[in-house]
């Protein structure tokens, strides 16, 4: 049977480890904190208690990590490079920089080790449902070998080589960071002039400016309720990421550049561990001026 390492059991890890698990993979699970692995024992998982242990033997290794420097920090630990078997792979599904994947790609093939690159989208909803969506960046031989691990958390797509995934998250992030700041001001526009937000979003529903940012986050804006789910610290460190890919290709992205002050506005005043929903608050500061 296969065995798949899964490394950082946090919001979306946890539930993503579990849909492999009920899809009758092999999984051990390791994270820092190590009572946040604790729950998938009742789903059949091992939970290692060091890096070691759980790279030692997979045929898959898994990261969901936080961000670029926790990823660096564990891919290139002796305790994970170590331990790696040949001819396994390890697909980091966190979301880093592009070059971050092509660098831990290149290390890792120098190694005998295969690498995919597959960030996802879809918040804790989409992690829990096991509807995520998945782009990724490696071979086509690789991806086939492991499209039935990604598919147990979501619907993957091959979308080029290494660090074309991590391009990709970028291109949603955009899309998802510039939608929420649309719906923000529609929720405000219609709370100043007195129109139902509620009815706003019923009116809306199935034309063209409907999604599921404007019926997800534009009812957690009308209900101000901006307990996590995606974090808003989280959501500017890719703006950051964004506009850093940008400038690499010398391409101004001046909407995102605005979000992203927006985002860094809303984190310099201390509310990096809201949801990303709460770009609601910072159109709110501005209207208060």
């Amino acid at each position: 049977m296969i065995t798949i390492g899964f490394i950082g059991t946090g919001l979306m890890g946890l539930p993503m480890a579990k849909n492999i698990l009920k899809s009758g993979f092999k999984l051990k699970a390791f994270n820092r904190s190590i009572e946040k692995a604790e729950p998938l024992k009742e789903f059949g998982a091992e939970i290692s208690k060091t890096i070691s242990d759980v790279v030692k033997d997979s045929d898959f290794v898994i990261t969901m990590l936080t961000d670029d420097s926790a990823v660096d920090v564990i891919t290139s630990s002796s305790d994970f490079l170590d331990n790696l078997k040949s001819g396994s792979t390890v697909i980091d599904m966190s979301s880093v920089k592009p070059t971050t994947a092509t660098k831990h790609g290149t290390n890792l093939k120098s190694k005998n080790v295969n690498y995919l690159d597959a960030p996802v989208s879809g918040g804790t909803i989409g992690a829990e449902e096991a509807s995520l969506a998945i782009m990724v960046g490696g071979e086509q031989s690789i991806f086939d070998k492991s499209e039935k691990i990604l598919k147990a958390m979501g619907n993957p797509t091959l979308v080029g080589p290494i660090g074309s995934g991590q391009v990709s998250k970028l291109a949603n992030q955009i899309v998802v960071g510039v939608t929420i700041g649309a719906v923000a001001e529609a929720i405000t526009l219609c709370e100043k002039a007195g129109a139902d937000p509620n009815k706003l979003i019923k009116a809306l529903s199935g034309g063209w400016a409907d999604s599921k940012i404007l019926q997800t986050h534009g009812k957690r804006m009308i209900d101000k309720d901006f307990s996590p789910k995606g974090k808003t610290y989280t959501h500017l460190k890719d703006m950051n990421n964004i506009l850093e890919c940008a400038n690499s290709y010398n391409t101004h992205l001046p909407i995102s550049n605005l979000v992203k002050e927006m985002y860094k506005t809303l984190v310099d005043n201390g509310h990096g561990n809201t949801d990303h929903s709460s770009l609601y608050n910072e159109i709110e500061r501005i209207n208060k001026k």
